[in-house]
C-alpha cells in the first residue's frame, strides 16, 4: 500500500536529540527551542517567532492577544480544521463562517465585508494547501474596519504571497509541525507576530502567564504570575527534532514540489477532458507543495475513486467536513450568506499521496490507477 503520508526525516534528527539530552536541559526554551525560533524568524521574516506545542495552541495565544470576549464575532471559512474555530470559541466568540473560492478553497475575500458587524473583532484566514488567500484585499478591509488579522498558516511554511512569507502578513500567524505537515516534529507549532507589544505579551502567555522568559534574560530579578496563559512551550526533544528539519526546509519543499509538478503534468489531460479539476495557483502565490488534490464530479464519484485506489494499493483521503455542518458549528457559529461552494467543493476534493521522499515509481502507480479509473468511467 502506498501511504498517503510519511512524516519527513532528514537524517540529523537523532544527533540533535542526543545533543539535547547531553545538555541536560529538556524542559523547553533551551538551546534548540531558541535555535528553532531564530530559524523561523529567518524563514518567515517576522520579528517574533515562538515555538509552541501545536498550531492549535499558537491560535489560542492569538485569540488571547486579540482580547476576544464573550459576544465578540470572528470571521473565518468553514472549510478548515476545528482548531481554527475552537481557539476563538474558547474565549467566548461567536464564529461567523463565510463561503470559499472554488479555485483555491480559501475564504472568498469579496464576501468578508458583508459579514462584518459592530461585534466583529477579527478575521481569521486559512491558507489552504499552502496557497495564500488574497491578502492585499483582506488587509485593506481589516484596516478600514480596525480589525485584527490572524493567519492560520498551518499548511503554509515556505509559501509566499507577492514575495511575502505567509504567517507574517497579518497581526498574528500560526504554523503547524504535525506529522502531516511539510516540516514536522510529530506534534508542534509556532506563533508569529511582527508587533513588539504582542510579542512581549505572547512570551508571557506561552509561559503559563508568568514573566519567566524575561527573568532568564535578566530583565527582571524574579518571575511571577502577571497575566493569563497556559503551558504552550514544547520540550527540547521536540525542538531538537524540528531544528534538524527547519535547517533543511528548502530541500524538503523542493522534493515535494517535484512530486507536485509531476502529478500536475501527468494528470492534466484529465482536467483538459473535463473529468477532474486540479489545483489552481494564482499568479500572486508561491506555494510549498503541501498537498496535491483532485476534484471529482461529486461525492459519489469521489467515494468510488477512493475505493478504487485503495483496492489497488493506493491510500487517498478526503479532507475537512465543513464546520458549519457539524453540531458544534451550528451551536457556536452561523454561516453568513449562501453556502454556494463550501459544501459542494468539499465533497468533491480528494488528496493524493504526497510526502518528502515519495518515489517516482510509487507516484507512477498513483497516476496509473487514477487515469485507469477515469478511462473506465
Amino acid at each position: 500500500m502506498i501511504k498517503f503520508n510519511i512524516p519527513p526525516v532528514v537524517g540529523d534528527e537523532v544527533d540533535y536529540i542526543k545533543e539535547a539530552i547531553e545538555m541536560r536541559k529538556l524542559s523547553g526554551d533551551g538551546f534548540f527551542t531558541k535555535k528553532c525560533n531564530e530559524l523561523l524568524k529567518d524563514i518567515t521574516g517576522t520579528k517574533g517567532a515562538l515555538l509552541t506545542t501545536s498550531c492549535t495552541h499558537a491560535l489560542e495565544m492569538a485569540a488571547i492577544l486579540c482580547d476576544i470576549e464573550s459576544g465578540d464575532e470572528v470571521i473565518m471559512p468553514s472549510y478548515t480544521f476545528v482548531s481554527t474555530a475552537n481557539a476563538f470559541v474558547l474565549r467566548g466568540a461567536k464564529i461567523v463562517f463565510v463561503d470559499i473560492r472554488p479555485d483555491t478553497m480559501n475564504i472568498d475575500e469579496k464576501l468578508i465585508e458583508e459579514a462584518i458587524t459592530p461585534k466583529t473583532k477579527a478575521i481569521v484566514v486559512v491558507h489552504y494547501a499552502g496557497v495564500s488567500c488574497e491578502m492585499d484585499a483582506i488587509v485593506e478591509i481589516a484596516k478600514r474596519y480596525e480589525l485584527l488579522i490572524v493567519e492560520d498558516a498551518a499548511q503554509a511554511i515556505g509559501s509566499l504571497y507577492k514575495g511575502r512569507p505567509l504567517g507574517a502578513i497579518g497581526d498574528f500567524g500560526a504554523l503547524s509541525f504535525h506529522e502531516t505537515k511539510n516540516i514536522s516534529c510529530g506534534e508542534g507549532g509556532a506563533f508569529l507576530s511582527n508587533i513588539a507589544k504582542y510579542i512581549e505579551r505572547a512570551e508571557v502567555i506561552r509561559e503559563k502567564g508568568t514573566n519567566r522568559t524575561q527573568f532568564f534574560r535578566g530583565e527582571v530579578d524574579k518571575y511571577s504570575w502577571v497575566d493569563i496563559g497556559s503551558s504552550y512551550l514544547p520540550s527540547e526533544l521536540n525542538a531538537a527534532f524540528l531544528a534538524a528539519q527547519l535547517a533543511k526546509m528548502k530541500l524538503i519543499n523542493s522534493d515535494r514540489m517535484r512530486s507536485w509538478n509531476y502529478y500536475n503534468e501527468k494528470l492534466s489531460k484529465l482536467a483538459i477532458q473535463g473529468k477532474v479539476e486540479l489545483p489552481q495557483i494564482p499568479d500572486s502565490c508561491t506555494h510549498n507543495a503541501h498537498m496535491f488534490w483532485v476534484k471529482s464530479e461529486n461525492l459519489e464519484e469521489r467515494s468510488r475513486l477512493i475505493a478504487f485506489l485503495k483496492k489497488n494499493g493506493v491510500a487517498s483521503v478526503f479532507h475537512y467536513v465543513p464546520l458549519h455542518s457539524s453540531r458544534a458549528g451550528r451551536e457556536l457559529g452561523i454561516f453568513h450568506g449562501e453556502d454556494k461552494y463550501t459544501t459542494r467543493e468539499s465533497e468533491k476534493l480528494l488528496r493524493l499521496p504526497l510526502y518528502y521522499g515519495l518515489e517516482r515509481g510509487e507516484q507512477d502507480k498513483v497516476i496509473h490507477y487514477t487515469l485507469m479509473f477515469y478511462e473506465a468511467s
